[in-house]
């Protein structure tokens, strides 16, 4: 019986643990605090190899994170997606050019890619 009670438990901590968001968005702090979290999760399961790597990773966030190097981070992550987004309007513009319904439907696609990750990035800017 416990069995069947702690098996969802483990699939949604693991579920969480694998997803990279959860320790990148906020600050230093909050990085530290969802490692931190992680790391609980990960020794309540005896799962020692994710408990290693994941204090690794909280001691190189001690050792190097600052918010104002996170900062410069998303700074330069909004203004790689702004390039991006400026050659995914030039190839529209050419498809449009020559005038192939698939070409220009497919870089549409591209461009609408594009956009919603210059947006996010731009959302991660602003917090």
């Amino acid at each position: 019986m416990k069995r069947h009670v702690a098996l969802p438990f483990a699939l949604l901590a693991g579920a969480l643990l694998a997803h990279p968001v959860l320790a990148s968005d906020g600050n230093c702090a909050a990085k530290r605090q969802a490692l931190e979290q992680r790391i609980e999760v990960a020794s309540a399961h005896d799962n020692t190899a994710q408990q290693a790597g994941l204090e690794k990773a909280l001691a190189e966030v001690k050792a190097h994170c600052t918010d104002a190097s996170l900062r410069q981070e998303r700074e330069a992550k909004v203004a790689k997606y702004q390039v991006e987004v400026s050659q995914r309007e030039a190839d529209l513009r050419e498809a449009q050019a020559k005038g192939d319904p698939e070409k220009i439907a497919s870089r549409q696609a591209k461009l609408a890619e594009a956009r919603a990750e210059l947006a996010d990035a731009e959302k991660a800017l602003a917090h």
